[in-house]
């Protein structure tokens, strides 16, 4: 099946007459002859590393090929030619000191090893140490000789990208590399019992290390390989941006950051899995071979999703710290194992090569009975009367007083204090109120001295909330299942572990959260791999299905799904874990009605696990379309301001987020944000043509009507877009627009089969081009990522890849090569909705089946690479709209204690200026202004009393700035630090991140259906309107 796939998905990527020659060339240059044997095992006999990869070497001396040189720069270039000069100078000076970096590998340890007698490793480890690495050391070879010959012609041609993807498109560079990377920790481990056995080695080993000039170890030159990619994709990212519109180079480079972030996601996930494994089996070795435990894990059905080093600390019964300790905790789809660290060898050997831990089992336990307290929620997370809790690692005390449920697990007596302190402080008010009523003046007992009591105690209660807040941020309480007691009560103990950074804690809620909805029903599983073996699992990335829910509440009428859109809101009061649970903040709008009859708008509310509907209101016709349209950055706002600020700062602010709607009638309403009220703020009519599709650019609103016109609407002078004023219409054709894709300075509108480019600015028409051969194919859909443009079509089961900037028609794939492995036979499958998020294309069928197919992230060209997964949860008509809700996590979420101590101040969250400044507390505690405050309830901004002296924190000069996103190609780098590699520690650039997305897929259609055959779940259940929401994994 895999091969028919292939010549279904019809590829229409071109390879010109000199890529060909190029291959060639470099093949014959480099004297590889094919051999008639071929093998890939690593642990075949013999050290012929050359007939593992089919190919036989002959020597070529270097002087034959000279390392490639820029020569002198000429005169009269572009500040960009400079730019990319300079650029290609890095490449090239890069590349020469990676190739340096191999040899010595070879030449400076493996080829020493090789000859030395008596051996200090034997041969088939040094096969197994060094596996690959001449391999690789080839291909860069023929890369650096092509690489010459581009560089001394530059100045006449300036171009790079072809060259790249020439190179590292040929299946023989992810075979390779992929086999280096999956041997990398494997030989580690050799290197490692080859240092604690034989003394001569790691003599070997230290000799090397101080006579090279860098002092760079072996594990410093072998982990070079895993960082090469990455290090290509942040050099093409340069020079992309310093390459213009209409340059020749421009697609190529294009095509080549695709072809790299291709390779690097590929060899980041089978970094992935092998890494995985091997955590597995050095904890199956742990385990006694008789245990269940050890039979469970050998089973095979268990799937590492995330272990991490962390510290365990043990609290007292008056909550004092008794004992810390780091425990390495593994996360499992289906359970939880803590194990003991045990580190044995000598500091000089961990100096050289990464000492990996041995393990000791010391709990696990099932992950539906794990769960996660917050400090201050107890109550609600447990039958208080029915379960006995025990302090882990503490000393049992057999007083009476202490037999009572009550326990002091150190933090949560905080929240008991502050509790005290509430109370305390309404009995000072009390006291205040009977003070005031006092005829004597009395020494000690006046108002004066009563508003201090007030003062001092909102003061501790301030104190006290930063403390629960820190106590929070990194510390992970998880209630644990154990035996029951004499009166057959079942007892559970907390466990309380320190997390190394906020970001870490956010992500261990967040994973056990989805791991345990990935043990439901429906999600086991809820992807599948069309692969030829079918024995492919779903990564441990792949969304899951957190809920399905009835999109509209009145079940009276049926009514048909038109559109959804996601209103973004962050909500204060939601605590850690509850950020971490929760669907992305905000509201989820979904509209729809009857065909000739009314409409219908229901609102949801994700700020929780299972949405909840908010509010609902019908609209005179059926919704068809909708558009959120958010507030204008503070910099849009900044532009076309005033020169004098204080003139500006009086101008009316822009308007809240507004929802758009289309309607079937004609109409276009604009609805306010559900925080401001969800008023009607505006309503118009373009005509008596239902409005198909709306689109926004930062000036106008566009509409794609029925009749062939787009109507747009300019903004008034107040920020809204004026619907009273007569809109600009244009004509793109006959028939009905269907969609419309705003892009930087561009408007693409689809009519039929053709589509037609619009000036933003000027709204003219630049050019029309065909989007696909068949007259009766209309344009249904448009998605942009990257470089290019997505289209689904009225009829055939194919998608298409456009170039944004020169239109080119670049692949077309097959969506019924993909579902035919849930319905067999089924062929006639049409397209009904597209959406890409998060580097996945989300292609919704009129079967109710969904599809999910990888696509690259960065600027290169979306092209689907792999074969992707097909979900087994479906609707069971069409799939009207597939729509993402994302929202930002609050930076101040992410900081940790130091953080916040050596940063600057900021203004505290919320409307709260007594917190800012109370008689200048501890520099300490003053310093920790940037805080969410989770128990907003018992701030004392809710407090009675009158305050004595308020006022406002300095504001933080210059202001925080958001670092990049994941297209400066951070997602690809590999950690090469000993201490992360094995002790699973962040990285320090983690804990600087200030943007964590949460992310949720939502699908509309009739009913829902599983489509998997072996499930004892409905195949299909009620036929009214259904949203199924995904949440992905968050992205740390």
């Amino acid at each position: 099946m895999g091969g028919g796939e292939e010549e279904a998905d019809r590829q229409c990527w071109q390879e010109n007459a000199t890529g060909r020659m190029w291959r060639k060339r470099c093949s014959i240059e480099n004297n590889y002859i094919p051999s008639s044997s071929s093998s890939s095992s690593v642990s075949a006999s013999g050290d012929s590393e050359e007939e593992d990869m089919g190919f036989l070497e002959v020597t070529v001396p270097d002087m034959k090929h000279p390392s490639p040189e820029l020569g002198p720069m000429p005169d009269g270039l572009s500040p960009q030619q400079v730019v990319r000069r300079h650029i290609l100078g890095s490449i090239v000076q890069s590349e020469r000191s990676y190739v340096d970096s191999l040899k010595r590998i070879l030449q400076d340890y493996r080829h020493p090893l090789m000859e030395m007698e008596p051996k200090a490793l034997s041969a088939r480890k040094c096969q197994v140490v060094f596996f690959r690495l001449k391999e690789i050391l080839h291909c860069h070879s023929m890369f650096q000789i092509a690489l010459f010959s581009r560089v001394a012609e530059w100045d006449t041609t300036e171009k790079i990208g072809d060259l790249f993807v020439a190179s590292f498109s040929k299946s023989m560079v992810l075979d390779v590399y992929s086999d280096y990377v999956n041997n990398f920790t494997n030989a580690m481990s050799v290197i490692k019992k080859a240092c604690l056995t034989k003394p001569v080695f790691l003599e070997f080993l230290k000799k090397r290390q101080m006579a090279s000039p860098d002092r760079v170890t072996l594990y410093g030159l072998m982990v070079k390989p895993i960082q090469r990619f990455p290090q290509f994709i942040l050099l093409l990212q340069d020079m992309l941006k310093n390459t213009p519109t209409g340059h020749p180079d421009r697609l190529s480079l294009q095509l080549a950051l695709t072809e790299l972030e291709t390779l690097a996601e590929k060899l980041n996930e089978q970094k992935r899995v092998a890494d995985q494994i091997a955590e597995i089996q050095q904890l199956i070795r742990s385990v006694s071979d008789r245990s269940s435990l050890n039979k469970m894990l050998n089973s095979g059905q268990h799937q590492l999703l995330l272990c991490e080093t962390l510290t365990e600390t043990v609290y007292g019964d008056r909550g004092q710290l008794i004992k810390s300790k780091e425990r390495k905790v593994f996360l499992l789809n289906d359970m939880l194992v803590c194990a003991n660290i045990n580190f044995k060898g000598q500091l000089e050997i961990s100096s050289l090569v990464p000492l990996g831990p041995k393990y000791v089992v010391k709990w696990n336990t099932a992950l539906p009975q794990v769960q996660v307290v917050e400090v201050g929620q107890e109550n609600s997370t447990y039958d208080k009367d029915n379960v006995v809790i025990q302090n882990a690692g503490a000393k049992k005390h057999a007083s009476a007083s202490q037999s009572s449920n009550k326990v002091y697990l150190g933090p949560p007596r905080l929240f008991q204090e502050l509790q005290d302190l509430q109370k305390d402080l309404a009995v000072v008010e009390q006291i205040t109120l009977l003070i005031s009523t006092l005829h004597g003046t009395y020494q000690n007992l006046n108002m004066t001295v009563a508003q201090d009591w007030c003062l001092a105690l909102q003061r501790m209660m301030r104190v006290k909330e930063e403390e629960i807040h820190s106590a929070n941020k990194c510390r992970l309480r998880l209630l644990l299942p154990g035996k029951t007691d004499k009166s057959g009560r079942p007892i559970s103990f907390m466990v309380v572990f320190i997390t190394p950074n906020p970001l870490s804690k956010i992500s261990w809620v967040n994973r056990l959260h989805l791991a345990k909805i990935g043990l439901r029903e429906e999600n086991q599983p809820g992807w599948m791999c069309p692969d030829e073996d079918k024995k492919s699992k779903a990564p441990f990335w792949c969304p899951i299905l957190a809920c399905r829910i009835p999109a509209f509440s009145s079940n009276a009428l049926d009514l048909q799904l038109g559109a959804v859109v996601h209103n973004p809101v962050q909500s204060s009061l939601l605590g850690f874990s509850a950020v971490s649970t929760s669907l992305p903040q905000g509201y989820l709008w979904v509209g729809g009605g009857q065909e000739g009859a009314g409409g219908q708008v229901e609102i949801f509310s994700l700020n929780r696990s299972v949405p909840r509907t908010v509010k609902s209101f019908p609209v005179a016709s059926q919704v068809l379309c909708m558009e959120y349209i958010p507030e204008k950055s503070k910099e849009e706002q900044e532009e076309g301001k005033a020169e004098d600020s204080r003139a500006a700062a009086d101008q009316p602010s822009a308007p809240h987020p507004t929802i758009c709607l289309g309607l079937q009638d004609g109409s276009i309403l604009v609805y306010g944000s559900v925080d401001t009220g969800t008023q009607c703020l505006l309503t118009c009519s373009p005509g008596r043509q239902p409005v198909l599709c709306l689109k926004h650019s930062p000036e106008y609103l566009f509409a794609g009507l029925q009749n062939g016109t787009v109507a747009a609407y300019a903004r008034n002078n107040g920020g809204l877009w004026d619907l009273e004023a007569q809109p600009t219409c244009l004509e793109v054709g006959a028939g009905p627009v269907r969609t419309l894709l705003t892009l930087d300075d561009t408007v693409w509108a689809s009519c039929a089969n053709q589509v037609t480019v619009l000036d933003a600015a000027s709204l003219q028409a630049q050019q029309t081009f065909e989007a696909h051969p068949d007259e009766e194919a209309s344009v249904t859909h448009m998605i942009k990522a990257g470089s290019g443009v997505w289209m689904a079509f009225s009829s055939g089961s194919s998608i298409r890849l456009f170039h944004t900037e020169t239109l080119e028609h670049l692949q077309e794939i097959n969506i019924a090569t993909r579902t035919t492995f849930v319905l067999p036979g089924q062929k006639n499958v049409r397209v009904t909705s597209l959406l890409i998020c998060q580097g996945l294309l989300w292609v919704g069928t009129d079967q109710g089946i969904i599809v999910l197919l990888p696509v690259p992230r960065l600027e290169g060209i979306p092209k689907i690479t792999g074969k992707g997964m097909v979900s087994l949860n479906g609707h069971c008509g069409p799939v009207e709209f597939l729509a993402v809700a994302i929202s930002t996590l609050a930076p101040d979420v992410l900081k940790n204690d130091k953080e916040e101590e050596g940063g600057q101040e900021e203004k505290p969250d919320g409307p709260s200026p007594e917190l800012s400044a109370l008689d200048k507390p501890p520099a300490g505690e003053m310093r920790k202004k940037g805080i969410l405050l989770k128990y907003r309830l018992h701030s004392t901004s809710h407090l009675p009393g009158q305050l004595l002296s308020v006022k406002d924190a300095p504001p933080a000069p210059g202001g925080s700035t958001l670092e990049h996103s994941e297209e400066d190609g951070s997602i690809y780098e590999m950690a090469d630090d000993p201490d992360i590699w094995v002790r699973s520690r962040p990285c320090t650039r983690d804990t600087h991140r200030k943007e964590i997305s949460s992310v949720a897929i939502i699908s509309g259609g009739r009913g829902y259906r599983n489509f998997n055959p072996s499930s004892k779940l409905p195949a299909c259940s009620e036929t009214d309107s259904t949203l199924l929401i995904w949440q992905v994994p968050l992205m740390l």
